[in-house]
This record gives structure tokens, C-alpha cells and sequence, in this order.
């Protein structure tokens, strides 16, 4: 059902509300821990790989990928029946812009996601003394611009993918 609007006043603090904002919080926590974790783990991986054979491989971007895929898949299904299961702002925008979503609780949702993706960036770092990935950045010769029509389309592309799938599957 499409209803385009502000929200209820009752609705900032219903109990439902409550729960799928904290569900968002914790999914996307779990998300960027499991995500960030990984490629923390392959920066150490790559690296002593490359110091005892001389050679860096990309083949660990596989378990870098799986990784991502599987929590993703795991904070997903988590929230799903809660919240929806957004765990990204993009997909919580396409939400409000498509009339599934008060502007409240999309308020909520992005609170929610921010702090949750904030906390485990600084659990993840605090848990691992302050180690920070180095080996992810775009590929020389790729500009900062380049770097945001890349970035506009591939979210373009997951908004498109979830609402299609998830939010309006007709």
C-alpha cells in the first residue's frame, strides 16, 4: 500500500516503529562488522601471503566478496520481517520515495543505519587496535568524478534490484 506522506504524530514513538529502528541499527551493525572484518582479515592474509612467496594474488577478493554477500544475506534476513531489512540508506530513500515509508520512520531507519555502520567501524577498530584496510581504493587513473557516476549507478542498481525483489514485487 502507497501512502506518500509525513508519518502519524503516534508513530515517532509507537512500539513498532521502536523495534524496526533498533532491527535496522542492528542489522546494519552486523553488516559493516562482518563486511569490514573481512577485508581487514584479507589486508592481513594478502600481505603475509606476499611475504613469504614474493607474489600478491587477487584470489582472496573472492572471500572478501562471499564474505560481504553472506552478511548481507545474514543482517537481511534478520530484519526482514521486522523492518524490511533495508540496511542501506539508498534502499531506505527508494523506500520513501515510493510511498512504502513514512518520512519518519525513513528518519529513523537512516539514524539507525549511520550509528550502526559508526559503531561497528569503531568496535571493529577498537577490537583490532586500530588496524585500518589499505589495500581498497579505486584503480589509477580512475578520477573522483569517475568515482561518483560509479558509485551512482551501482546504488542506482541496488535500489532498483530491492524495490523490484522486496518492496514491490509486481
Amino acid at each position: 500500500r502507497r501512502s506518500y506522506g509525513f508519518g502519524r504524530a503516534d508513530e515517532a514513538t509507537h512500539p513498532d516503529s521502536i523495534r524496526a529502528t533498533l532491527a535496522e541499527f542492528l542489522s546494519t551493525f552486523v553488516f559493516v562488522f562482518a563486511a569490514e572484518g573481512s577485508i581487514l582479515s584479507l589486508d592481513k592474509l594478502y600481505w603475509e601471503h606476499a611475504a613469504h612467496t614474493g607474489t600478491n594474488t587477487p584470489g582472496g577478493l573472492i572471500l572478501v566478496a562471499l564474505a560481504h554477500a553472506f552478511a548481507l544475506f545474514a543482517a537481511v534476513s534478520a530484519a526482514i520481517n521486522v523492518s524490511g531489512g533495508h540496511v542501506n540508506p539508498a534502499v531506505t530513500f527508494g523506500a520513501l520515495v515510493g510511498g512504502r515509508l513514512s518520512a519518519i520512520r525513513a528518519i529513523y531507519y537512516w539514524i539507525a543505519q549511520l550509528l550502526g555502520a559508526i559503531i561497528a567501524c569503531l568496535l571493529l577498530r577498537l577490537a583490532t587496535n586500530g588496524l585500518r584496510p589499505v589495500g581498497f581504493r579505486v584503480a589509477s587513473g580512475v578520477g573522483v568524478v569517475n568515482g561518483l557516476v560509479l558509485e551512482i549507478i551501482l546504488t542506482f542498481g541496488l535500489v532498483y534490484v530491492v524495490y523490484a525483489t522486496l518492496i514491490d514485487p509486481k
